[in-house]
């Protein structure tokens, strides 16, 4: 379920660059304008299954019952670093180049000027829009954003640790999330000028974690009730207060993982399931290079392709087909051997010890 989610996700975020940026989708709202329109606008809050799946994957990694936090957040806060930043990087220079061959064949505002020094060393350590710096590609804010929750959340968990001591309460660690989520959803996500800082994101990233600790089939009902209670409560009444439907949204998609995580399922997956895990599992490199991908066909066909209606439709559906293509190439030859020669060192020490 969750590679699904990141599959629709993905691809919906791949079909919203296509149709905001242009120019191809401009010919295509000729003939799909409420298509175009709506991807353009309100498809981009797809990237709230991102957010909550982020945050359960987190707490399913750094506390699975939520009866503790890392002994060392600096050393889970590193490893989440070396694990987003070099493929995000690496995307980035395709992206300097993607935006140099485009500049040769049209003239449009989503190229980005030859970067600075300062600009790159920005971007290689996620800082971008924390120092004011342009981004290099559509939807960089995202791994910036995901590495400060990942942080954020680890330093959380810690220091819940630490104030419990001995004494660990089964729920201390999701109260203080909940307490996080409304703080998020009631203060720092209604001002956008936080929108470059983890507490504007928290509230999704919050929810999908306490979705983590409630969908553990092995937690009894009134266990299951309370942490669904802790989940919903701050959300609904966010909501209430001011509805937005990225929120609902996010809390729609925690409550799924719930209920799917305490659903028995069949062991054999079907092959529809298979091509989901598939699309899901590349998901992230789709993220990181659909851009500068649909960017430089973009340029090809306003350069040399006619200026009709259909051809610059196919174009498009042609862009995507290649972003989801190159996303595969990029994980396989890019994310997954950069994940393997950093997993290597860490292998060897547990095996030494």
């Amino acid at each position: 379920m969750i590679n699904l989610l990141k599959a629709i996700s993905a691809q919906l975020i791949v079909l919203h660059h296509l149709a905001f940026y242009g120019p191809m989708a401009d010919h295509t709202r000729q003939i799909l304008p409420a298509l175009i329109d709506w991807l353009a606008q309100d498809a981009r809050i797809a990237v709230q299954v991102f957010l909550v799946i982020g945050g359960f994957l987190a707490a399913k990694s750094l506390s699975p019952r939520g009866l503790s936090g890392p002994a060392n957040p600096l050393t889970t806060i590193l490893r989440r670093y070396t694990k987003l930043a070099p493929p995000f990087f690496i995307a980035m220079l395709v992206a300097v180049a993607a935006s140099w061959l485009a500049s040769i064949w049209m003239t449009h505002d989503a190229i980005s000027a030859p970067p600075s020094g300062g600009q790159l060393i920005a971007h290689a350590f996620l800082l971008q829009d924390v120092l004011a710096y342009e981004a290099l590609s559509a939807g960089a804010w995202y791994v910036a954003i995901d590495f400060q929750l990942y942080a954020l959340f680890s330093i959380l968990l810690w220091a819940c640790s630490r104030a419990s001591g001995k004494h660990v309460s089964p729920y201390l660690i999701p109260a203080m999330t909940a307490t996080a989520v409304g703080a998020s959803l009631l203060y720092f996500n209604l001002d956008a000028d936080w929108d470059i800082w983890a507490p504007y994101f928290l509230g999704s990233y919050g929810l999908g974690a306490l979705a983590w600790w409630a969908s553990d089939p092995a937690r009894r009902l009134h266990s299951v009730a309370i942490l669904l209670t802790m989940m919903t409560v701050p959300a609904l009444f966010a909501l209430t207060l001011d509805f937005r439907s990225r929120i609902a949204l996010a809390l729609l998609v925690a409550c799924e993982l719930v209920a799917y995580g305490r659903m028995r399922t069949a062991s054999h997956p079907s092959g529809l399931w298979r091509v989901a895990s598939f699309a899901g599992k590349i998901s992230f490199s789709v993220f990181l290079v659909h851009f500068p991908v649909c960017l430089v066909i973009n340029a090809a066909f306003t350069r040399f392709a006619p200026q009709d209606v259909l051809v610059q439709t196919a174009g498009a559906v042609f862009a995507w087909i290649a972003s989801i293509i190159a996303g595969a190439l990029f994980h396989y030859c890019v994310e997954l051997p950069i994940g393997r020669s950093l997993a290597r060192p860490a292998r060897l020490r547990t095996a030494l010890a």
